[in-house]
């Protein structure tokens, strides 16, 4: 995702430095005009606005507050929008190091959209931050998605992506599951799908990413749930909205039982695949 988007930036006219720890991901960026860089100090310090999308909470940290963190680093009057999906309380403590150190201003703004979102710029960000620090990152979000929301302060962003995604996981094992038994007791699964998504179970996890292959074209599903949103991410994600539920003592019995299905996947060494190999999965269960 973060090489759609920063490919967006670059066709928008946007000065980007890029790093990543793939090389590959780098020289594609710098072949359509962007600048290499060889460490995450040298964009801190050169960066105007800093963003960051990283894979959990202990990555955040230790890019931002580790022994080689670039917090203290970070160019004057910058702006750092972290778009990573990490815990609230995460991005808050982050925020809170990077305020202390230099002073700049920081938003949380997790995405929402997939790939598909990431390359034609219409993802949705959840922006956690002050009104101020909003009204600077709006107008370069735009430039990679459709849908920029101040949520509240720094670390609604990450709240209204858990929540989100815990949703997202849970209608994806429901769709699944559904499909699976529709399947087993002798229903078309396309005639099946069409009529969840003109009926009541109309949901994105059935008319935009059906999980049962040959239903529709273009969708992990049709392509042996390569590509998407993996197994894994879904896992982590599910993860940090039951962190956060037993942070603020909110009961999540249907989030259990979905990471509970994605464990299972994982731990059966599906954790690379699109997450709604769910359907795989459960239509294999007896």
């Amino acid at each position: 995702m973060g090489r759609h988007m920063a490919s967006n930036l670059v066709n928008k006219g946007h000065e980007v430095m890029v790093y990543d720890l793939s090389h590959g991901a780098v020289q594609s960026l710098v072949d359509i005009g962007a600048t290499g860089a060889s460490t995450t100090q040298e964009v801190a310090q050169q960066a105007d606005v800093l963003i960051t999308m990283l894979p959990s909470s202990p990555h955040v940290q230790e890019v931002f507050a580790g022994p080689e963190g670039i917090a203290p680093l970070i160019k004057e009057g910058a702006l750092v929008i972290d778009s990573s999906t990490i815990d609230p309380t995460t991005s808050r403590q982050v925020a809170q190091v990077v305020e202390k150190q230099t002073g700049v201003q920081m938003v949380d703004a997790p995405v929402s959209g997939g790939v598909g979102g990431a390359e034609q710029g219409t993802l949705t960000f959840m922006v956690g931050g002050l009104d101020e620090a909003f009204a600077r990152a709006q107008p370069i979000l735009a430039d990679m998605g459709k849908n920029i929301v101040h949520c509240g302060d720094i670390g609604t962003g990450q709240v209204a992506k858990v929540c989100n995604n815990l949703v997202l996981g849970i209608s994806m094992v429901g769709v699944s599951e559904a499909m699976a038994l529709g399947i087993k007791a002798g229903m078309d699964p396309k005639k099946l799908a069409g009529i969840f998504n003109t009926s009541s179970a109309r949901c994105w996890s059935s008319d935009t990413y059906n999980p049962c292959p040959g239903v529709m074209e273009g969708v992990p599903a049709s392509r042996g749930y390569t590509g998407g949103f993996g197994v894994d991410l879904m896992k982590k994600d599910l993860g940090l909205a039951l962190m956060s539920g037993d942070d603020v003592k909110a009961a999540l019995p249907m989030g259990n039982l979905a990471h509970q299905v994605y464990s299972d996947i994982s731990a059966a060494g599906g954790g690379g695949k699109d997450f709604s190999y769910a359907f795989e999965h459960l239509k294999n269960v007896e």
